[in-house]
């Protein structure tokens, strides 16, 4: 291959190569446990999930459909990673592509994650989207730059929720924008797209929201919340070059509308989640989308800065080793870490061992969604992750029809805890997997308890007063009703900063509810010292754990 030729084709040599790695690593490398619930998603294609938009459970559809396997898997997130690479560079303005190319290459991120198949990808891709169209919407409002703009609102908001920040802080820095009536045209067709999502949000009682804004990683400040995301955003555009790129980006004086909406999102997002790391954890990957403005306005300074292109250069090799380094841990078994080959080589062998054993009936994991997703991919047995109400959280295991499927059929449960439990047990990498036959599986996961106080006010020596109802399915109804002998219980959690106190059995069985009709409940003396509380109500039946039955109920003890 002579210099000309390089010389002259140097975009498609970059892109090729990038896109035979991607293949490669993408076919080659086991799933990533929530990669395997995101399959899952893609059984149940919905307009809604628990956790988050549809967007990645559709790509992955859609990609499964013509690889079903761990590259089908990853197929258009791939894709979707190199066409965030093209538009980034059609954003900037003074096109330098040896610079380009080696920020790009810098980033190991975009290399090593950028084929997986997460909300974040989607949600960079369309990000870039947003900015480019955003750019032509403000260069001129023209119907056909408004209805672009509209579309691509909408993709960002089916790709994760965290397209908020990019919509509010992109038009805050230009505020000037709220005065044109295509603006609004253009967020009342994104928010007329998003409508199939927020009617599924209000059908399921706004799940999502409360999840996202109210129960997840909501815990006690500790220092190192701060301090992790500090480390880990200096690390994430890099890990090496984030200390150039970071500080160019912010230090670069923008020129026009477009390079000040970029510079105010990225600048919002990193101070968004700061302000985050005091109410709870902050996983590292939330900022991802900041990645678009820090590539083009850390381009746009280095671009006039030399030195700094050279210490960039210099660094580039290293970072190259990093990244082929970390390629070949994720696809070979090389590392003596623990950690690596869990997340890595722990799932391609057993699961076809264990479904042998399990005679390839439905499977029900305790508490785990990522267990049950991976086993599902890897066995292709039915798995369902039945959730404790005090163990884990929900999931989206709770919404999925898995367990009246399974609701007094013929099942096996697994678990890698409490190995007591299990008659046999199977030695993975994983460590050993405890299994057992039921001939009935027995779950009322989707009975829902509904409280008439959704918030009480007590003395600390007065009883709780509640007035409760339960919603049966028909399903579940008929179940009841032909087994009147079973071996089922309610009970009243207590929880107080996240954390369970004790449980109050009541004497209500199943058997004796009609579905909706009222049940005025008491809790005598709950001897709980003064304080912020919240009750979930929960079913246990046999010699399953209790499932989660209520939304939280707040209880004020005084």
């Amino acid at each position: 291959m002579n210099i000309s030729f390089i010389q002259k084709q140097h975009r498609l040599l970059f892109y090729t190569c990038w896109l035979v790695l991607g293949l490669m690593q993408a076919g080659l490398t086991e799933l990533l446990d929530d990669e395997a619930y995101y399959w899952v998603y893609g059984q149940y294609l919905d307009w809604g999930y628990y956790d988050h938009p549809p967007m990645i459970g559709l790509l992955i559809k859609m990609g499964y459909a013509i690889f079903p396997n761990e590259l089908g898997v990853r197929l258009y997130p791939l894709l979707l990673n190199i066409l965030s690479l093209v538009i980034i560079e059609k954003l900037i303005d003074k096109k330098n592509p040896f610079l380009f190319y080696t920020i790009a290459l810098s980033i190991a991120v975009l290399q090593l994650i950028g084929f997986v198949a997460v909300p974040d990808i989607p949600l960079i891709f369309f990000t870039a989207v947003y900015f480019l169209f955003y750019k032509k919407f403000c260069e001129a409002a023209s119907v056909r730059n408004t209805i672009l703009l509209g579309l691509a609102i909408a993709f960002l908001l089916y790709s994760k929720y965290h397209a908020v920040l990019i919509v509010f802080f992109s038009f805050l820095a230009n505020w000037k924008l709220f005065t044109k009536y295509q603006t609004w045209l253009a967020g009342a067709i994104g928010l007329l797209l998003f409508a199939p999502h927020l009617w599924w949000q209000y059908q399921h009682d706004w799940v999502s929201f409360r999840y996202h804004l109210f129960e997840s990683n909501v815990n006690p400040y500790k220092f190192s919340h701060t301090g992790d995301y500090i480390i880990g955003q200096l690390l994430l555009p890099g890990p090496i070059a984030g200390f150039i790129l970071l500080p160019a980006a912010f230090l670069y004086k923008t020129k026009n509308q477009t390079e000040r909406a970029l510079k105010f999102t990225m600048t919002g997002i990193y101070v968004f989640f700061l302000l985050s790391s005091f109410r709870g954890k902050v996983e590292a990957n939330w900022t991802s989308p900041a990645l678009v403005p820090l590539f083009i306005l850390a381009h746009n300074y280095l671009a006039e800065k030399i030195k700094w292109q050279r210490l960039l250069y210099k660094l580039l090799p290293v970072t190259l080793l990093l990244t082929l380094f970390g390629r070949i841990a994720m696809i070979k078994d090389i590392l003596p870490v623990k950690a690596v080959k869990e997340r890595y080589h722990s799932w391609k062998a057993w699961p076809a061992e264990m479904k042998e054993r399990t005679k390839g009936l439905p499977v029900v994991f305790s508490n785990s969604y990522q267990r049950a997703s991976k086993y599902w991919f890897y066995s292709g047995q039915p798995t369902y992750s039945l959730n404790h109400y005090i163990a884990g959280g929900r999931n989206n295991y709770n919404f999925w029809p898995l367990e009246e499927m399974m609701l007094g059929k013929p099942v096996y449960f697994l678990d890698k805890y409490q190995l007591w439990r299990f008659p046999d047990s199977l030695k993975t990498p994983i460590g050993y997997v405890g299994y057992k036959y039921d001939s009935s599986f027995v779950s009322f996961g989707k009975i829902k308890i509904d409280s008439k106080q959704r918030k009480i006010r007590v003395k600390a020596d007065k009883a709780v007063e509640l007035t409760i109802t339960f919603s049966i399915p028909e399903l579940y109804q008929s179940f009841i009703a032909a087994h009147p002998l079973l071996n089922d219980s309610t009970r009243v959690g207590v929880f107080k900063s996240g954390k369970w106190q004790k449980d109050f059995f009541t004497a209500i069985r199943l058997k004796d509810v009609k579905d909706q009709q009222p049940i005025n409940l008491f809790i005598e003396e709950p001897n709980l010292p003064p304080g912020k509380y919240y009750l979930r109500f929960a079913i246990n039946a046999g010699s399953y754990g209790p499932t989660h039955n209520s939304a939280k109920i707040e209880l004020l003890v005084e």
